[in-house]
């Protein structure tokens, strides 16, 4: 009887025993697997390390991406992002947990990037950063560019060829990533670099231009110009910025700030400086143009001379004109001061009787009389005499003292 009970039951072990077998079955069953979800959750490590949820609309896996393999990924993954994650699954039995380590990432999709970037542009746009009034003129001849890209590939050569046929010119370059983990963190402090940490010495240079340049790429490969961070460095800058990132195609959110853009990186450069050929002659042309113009004025002038030679009166002559000019100006002023004596006489008269008219004398002239008490002050009112009060009255031709009653 025991022996047929003990071949119905199901095999018996212990929690470590189970955990451990479930934890052999699982990471060997599921070594390499791609996991297709939204990104939730996400924090970022100051270690660099990333711990997030991977999600659909029925369930929820953990994640996590480890510094080595986070500092390679082709962009920085955002709140809400739907990803595909390439990894592995793996178990913690202690607490009867299992999650995803993610060696890769990538967007599920560019309509995934392109909806987050509608989104960040709309915002950075109702922010006024993208305001045509903020927008900086560039510099007609720039002593100093600076230039922000990688030091290595095509991009630099190709401005500094440019350069070089145009207007050779001194060029600062700041190396940074323009791709992956750190990108852009890298170009936004390069541009806060070349505003603040260039003071204008003979060693440093402080730039008239900043050049921001990178070479064509799919959207994740942009996604670092993308990034508020960088957005918000060209907004800030006191310095003029090109933007030259990807191709013709390509627009991206710091072609929406910068001051100018540029559909390559060398017709950046052909918009920072003029063809020095074209200055020389353009110089040599206005140089002759201004000595032809001097050339006519001078004839012009000795024309006119001549002219106005011709037309001189004697000395003499000229004499008698200017003493009849002066008799003329001598009567005319003699009229004219007559003329204003006389209006200021009836004006004072005027003036007169009506100040007359105005007078005390006149006013007792007119039957009224100015009571006084005995310190000359003047009396207004009745109810201010006292009995007995000795008062002094005043006509027009004459005093007279009285007592109040």
């Amino acid at each position: 009887m025991n022996s047929d009970i003990s071949q119905t039951q199901p095999p018996q072990f212990t929690v470590s025993e189970f955990s451990s077998l479930f934890k052999k079955m699982v990471e060997t069953s599921f070594q390499k697997i791609r996991i297709k979800g939204e990104i939730s959750g996400l924090k970022h490590h100051s270690s660099g390390h990333m711990y997030f949820a991977i999600k659909d609309e029925n369930a929820v896996i953990d994640g996590v991406c480890w510094r080595g393999s986070a500092s390679k990924l082709g962009f920085k993954p955002e709140e809400g992002m739907e990803l595909i994650c390439t990894g592995r699954i793996t178990t913690y039995p202690g607490r009867s947990k299992y999650q995803m380590v993610v060696e890769a990432m990538e967007v599920s999709g560019v309509g995934t990037l392109l909806k987050l970037l509608e989104e960040r542009k709309k915002k950075l746009a109702a922010e006024g950063l993208f305001d045509p009034s903020h927008k900086k003129e560039l510099p007609f001849l720039p002593k100093v560019i600076g230039v922000i890209t990688s030091p290595t590939g095509a991009v630099i050569r190709d401005i500094m060829h440019r350069l070089d046929d145009r207007y050779p010119t001194h060029v600062l370059l700041w190396p940074v990533l323009v791709q992956g983990d750190g990108a852009a963190d890298q170009i936004a402090a390069a541009i806060e670099g070349f505003n603040t940490q260039f003071i204008g010495t003979s060693t440093a240079p402080r730039p008239d231009l900043i050049i921001v340049a990178r070479g064509g790429g799919s959207v994740e490969d942009l996604w670092c110009f993308n990034e508020e961070n960088v957005a918000r460095a060209v907004f800030a800058s006191d310095i003029p910025i090109i933007s030259a990132v990807g191709h013709e195609t390509d627009t991206t959110l710091v072609d929406y700030v910068s001051d100018k853009r540029a559909p390559t990186p060398t017709a950046a450069a052909e918009m920072a400086v003029p063809v020095r050929l074209d200055l020389i002659s353009y110089a040599q042309d206005l140089g002759n143009r201004t000595t032809q113009q001097i050339t006519k004025n001078l004839e012009n002038f000795a024309h006119k001379l001549e002219l106005f030679a011709g037309t001189l009166k004697s000395p003499k002559q000229q004499i008698e004109d200017k003493w009849l000019r002066l008799d003329d100006w001598s009567e005319r002023l003699k009229n004219a001061e007559l003329n204003h004596f006389d209006r200021r006489k009836q004006l004072l008269s005027r003036l007169t009787d009506l100040l007359k008219s105005y007078s005390h004398q006149q006013t007792l002239e007119r039957g009224f009389t100015i009571t006084m008490d005995a310190e000359g002050r003047t009396i207004n009112s009745s109810k201010s005499i006292k009995k007995d009060q000795q008062l002094t009255l005043h006509w027009h031709d004459g005093d007279k003292q009285v007592l109040a009653k």
